[in-house]
């Protein structure tokens, strides 16, 4: 079913950003976004990308490059989450967020909106390279977050039954066909999600991308 869902859903990248560099993007409607990192990182993963909004238009205000204790199970990061989300909205008087996470930060997010109310606060949701299936990378180490992050877990398991995507937010995902950290990379795709595939990046480097950028910006405010 996933081998289906990427055929038909993949979208291959363009050689440069969608809009002009310096051309700025936000407006009454754009939403604030709370950016979400993986496994053994931080919110500074996310400076390159914040730039990039910064300079087409976002404030700092509404750019959460927010840390988290990534060795503690995803249903803790979750609650967390669940906290800063309301304090991002308390702090910009928006409605909703837009969540933007890099590989293991989609699962904390995704279990969120689906347990604890949270697709009722996010607009667009983001994964760039998330093991959202597992991936077997993580049979190499043991703390709770990873071993969740095994493919057949029973974290990912229940995650995934059902609904993939549920709610009302704009779900979409993005895979590198030489991401050697995500195994396989049929994992990252959601069914009901904007699949799309990228040019050949590293698993790092997708977050840094300035084509995956600007796909990014324009999803997430369309």
């Amino acid at each position: 079913m996933l081998s289906a869902v990427v055929s038909t859903l993949l979208a291959f990248t363009s050689a440069a950003p969608v809009h002009a560099a310096g051309t700025s993007t936000f407006g009454p409607s754009s939403h604030p976004v709370l950016f979400v990192h993986g496994y053994s990182s931080s919110g500074s993963y996310w400076n390159t990308m914040a730039d990039a909004f910064r300079a087409d238009g976002w404030p700092s205000s509404h750019l959460d490059q927010w840390s988290y204790d990534w060795r503690q199970s995803n249903a803790t990061t979750a609650q967390q989450l669940a906290a800063e989300v309301d304090r991002l909205l308390a702090a910009t008087g928006a409605a909703k967020v837009d969540v933007v996470t890099h590989s293991m930060g989609g699962l904390s997010s995704r279990y969120y909106a689906k347990n604890l109310g949270g697709s009722g606060k996010i607009d667009a949701w983001v994964s760039l390279a998330g093991p959202n299936h597992g991936t077997d990378w993580a049979n190499g180490c043991g703390y709770t977050s990873c071993i969740e992050m095994r493919i057949g877990s029973a974290f990912v398991t229940s995650l995934n039954s059902g609904d993939e995507t549920p709610g009302t937010p704009r779900y979409g995902t993005w895979w590198s066909p030489c991401d050697t950290v995500i195994n396989p990379d049929s994992s990252v795709a959601l069914s009901g999600a904007t699949n799309t595939q990228t040019a050949c990046l590293g698993h790092i480097a997708i977050g840094s991308d300035p084509t995956v950028y600007g796909q990014v910006r324009d999803f997430v405010n369309s």
